[in-house]
């Protein structure tokens, strides 16, 4: 049964006969991109070259090009499919499931002759994601350790308003993070009413129109580079600047700073300077809800996802001990 799914040396998430997820593997036609954060657009130009089809989202698809540019996916054949929606390839179907984690994520589900349902949970969060049955489990093992469990899981937005209603009465506050996440704040604060501009450079920008294309309300946000937003910032007015993590260590040093990092596990928030925070708003599933989705899933087999970092050997182990599931880490030679 371990043939039917494993995971390469290069990161492609093999499923079936036909189909690598994540990464390029030069035996299978299709190629799935689970959605649009660097770790699972792994050899995408050579995918878009060389496979037949690549498949994901419409949503993941816009983020894509508006993160790579406009001709990025024209260099290759690009089937869009949304949930629920088959593709049949040959004597395969392959079918796309929500996943809760950035706008267009997506589970991968394949199901082959023998009627073996197999399944890449890619990344997600529960309890929004939708939890899909399966034979063969290919799991996320981000937070595969049983010490990664956030308690305070329901605290953290409103801890995240507070702050950052705070640093609004002093001047401006610069959110740092990764694309979707940082949306997802967007989102939140301009549910609970905050009405002072949202600052955002181009690639945040860019993705911030793509989310709202399709359906998230992210409220006003201004282009960093517009004169109504070089003038907020020589005044020091209090607005709210969006920054992708990479940016953290030249923009915003003299502006109140949070950082958006899932890696906290002891409390909601952290101080980690006079003027700076990070706050434990994370994408994934933790260790308890890892173990929740693979119970519920019902699989016969797990394959723990050990390229891209986590804790899969360790996930492996816990799912045979307290759910009786055989497991493996694939690939095999690599440790964290």
């Amino acid at each position: 049964m371990f043939l039917k799914a494993s995971v390469t040396e290069k990161g492609a998430v093999l499923l079936g006969k036909h189909v690598a997820c994540d990464g390029f593997d030069e035996t299978k036609p299709l190629r799935v991109v689970t959605h649009a954060h660097s770790d699972h657009m792994l050899g995408l130009k050579q995918s878009l070259k060389e496979c037949e089809s690549t498949v994901m989202t419409p949503a993941t698809k816009d983020l894509i090009t508006a993160l790579k540019g406009p001709l990025f996916l024209t260099t290759g054949e690009v089937k869009t499919l949304g949930y629920g929606e088959e593709f049949i390839y040959e004597d395969e179907q392959l079918t796309l499931h929500y996943a809760d984690h950035i706008l267009g994520a997506a589970q991968v589900l394949v199901e082959d002759a023998e009627g073996t349902r197999i399944l890449y949970s890619s990344d997600f969060r529960l309890p929004q994601t939708q939890i899909v049955e399966s034979d063969i489990l290919v799991m996320e093992a981000t937070y595969g350790n049983p010490y990664r469990v956030r308690p305070f899981k329901k605290t953290v937005e409103s801890i995240l308003v507070s702050l950052v209603e705070q640093g609004l009465k002093k001047g401006p506050v610069y959110l740092f993070g990764y694309y979707g996440k940082l949306q997802e704040v967007m989102q939140i604060l301009h549910r609970v009413g905050l009405t002072v501009p949202f600052v955002a450079p181009e690639k945040v920008f860019r993705v911030s129109k793509i989310c709202e294309k399709h359906g998230m309300k992210i409220g006003k946000y201004l282009l960093s580079s517009d004169e109504e937003a070089q003038l907020m910032v020589q005044n020091r007015e209090s607005y709210l600047a969006f920054y992708h993590m990479g940016s953290r260590r030249y923009v915003g040093k003299d502006a109140l700073r949070i950082s958006l990092s899932g890696w906290e596990f002891e409390s909601p928030y952290r101080r980690i300077a006079e003027n700076e925070y990070v706050v434990a708003l994370s994408d994934h599933s933790d260790f308890t809800e890892l173990l929740k989705y693979v119970g519920e899933s019902k699989p016969k087999l797990v394959v723990t996802d050990n390229y891209r970092g986590g804790a899969a050997v360790t996930l492996a182990k816990e799912i045979q001990k307290r759910l009786n599931i055989p497991a493996k880490p694939l690939p095999a030679n690599r440790s964290y």
